[in-house]
């Protein structure tokens, strides 16, 4: 298929997620970033970590995007007391007829919003693994399949760190993306206090489906990548793991340990995802830009030194942006 082509066939296809837009944002002021890298997470078949102090519409932008595409929703509020069970299922018996039966878990749903996930000790996270992973869940000896689409959407707040688990390496390099979400704008929240100081309920009017979103993903996934676009992916993962090479010495004493290749997927994926939210047909340096930070931040490991200079990964992974050629 020809770029013209292509070019038309996303557009087309693309039209319904302004609608989705429009009809989330009657109920979130603001929080673009977000609900943007949601969609590009959706359309990418990828997973999402919202970190972000309490109160920024975190749970309620999650949801309300749920209810918008008619999808099942499933909230997991993590504690230190939550068991693996609790989030996979387990076996019931039934003394009547002698059997064990299979109760399936709140994970069995196309949206589960894992709610401040570093509450729990990582036996309980490691729940989560195979369903991220696999897509399926492991109840007993028998296996079942996850409805599809299937997407765990996590928040952790970064302020309060007593009681709270770091998530373990394995878990986090399963999220596509890592959302930082900050405070509003003084005009933000003014239209929050107006709209949300009032009981009444915004009734979403979407036409969207879960089936319309797994029609997406097929155009998502035909969407053009050329040659140089992909020489630039590998030398800006290549960079996270050798600076020296791409220039950058003084960042060698700084990163303990660079993005795996799930992140030069990951980054090929939301682009591609992000050029069809923008009605494209082709990847654009722009796009890997665009989506570069949320792709990276949570994959280049600190060193002690690192932390003692107060650098952070986000202003690492700035700094390889500008190094890296762009073609």
């Amino acid at each position: 298929m020809d770029i013209n082509t292509l070019n038309k066939q996303v557009q087309a296809e693309s039209l319904f997620l302004q609608d989705l837009k429009r009809e989330v944002s009657k109920v979130i002021v603001g929080q673009e970033d977000l609900l943007e890298k949601m969609l590009v997470a959706l359309l990418a078949d990828g997973h999402i970590l919202i970190e972000g102090v309490p109160g920024l519409a975190k749970t309620l932008a999650v949801k309300t995007l749920a209810q918008a595409i008619h999808a099942q929703f499933q909230r997991i509020q993590f504690t230190p007391d939550l068991l693996p069970a609790d989030i996979t299922g387990t076996l019931i018996f039934n003394p009547k007829e002698g059997l064990f039966y299979p109760k399936r878990g709140p994970v069995f749903s196309n949206f589960v919003l894992a709610d401040e996930i570093n509450r729990s000790p990582a036996k309980v996270q490691s729940a989560l693994l195979e369903a991220m992973q696999e897509r399926q869940v492991t109840i007993g000896e028998k296996t079942y399949q996850l409805p599809t689409p299937f997407m765990v959407l996590a928040t952790q707040n970064p302020v309060e760190q007593e009681g709270t688990y770091p998530l373990p390496e394995a878990q986090v390099d399963r999220f596509m993306l890592k959302v930082l979400v900050t405070y509003p704008t003084r005009e933000e929240e003014k239209q929050i206090l107006e709209r949300m100081s009032t009981h009444q309920k915004v009734q979403l009017n979407t036409q969207v489906t879960p089936e319309m979103i797994l029609k997406a993903r097929q155009v998502t996934d035909g969407i053009y990548v050329d040659e140089k676009i992909k020489n630039y992916i590998v030398s800006l993962v290549f960079a996270t793991r050798d600076p020296k090479a791409a220039g950058l010495e003084k960042l060698a004493s700084f990163i303990a340990y660079g993005a795996s290749p799930r992140a030069t997927i990951f980054l090929t994926q939301a682009a591609k995802a992000y050029a069809f939210l923008n009605g494209r047909g082709y990847v654009t340096p722009e796009d890997i830009k665009a989506i570069g930070l949320d792709v990276l931040r949570h994959r280049v490991l600190l060193t002690y030194e690192a932390e003692a200079e107060n650098v952070t990964s986000d202003q690492i992974v700035k700094q390889i942006f500008d190094a890296v050629d762009v073609p």
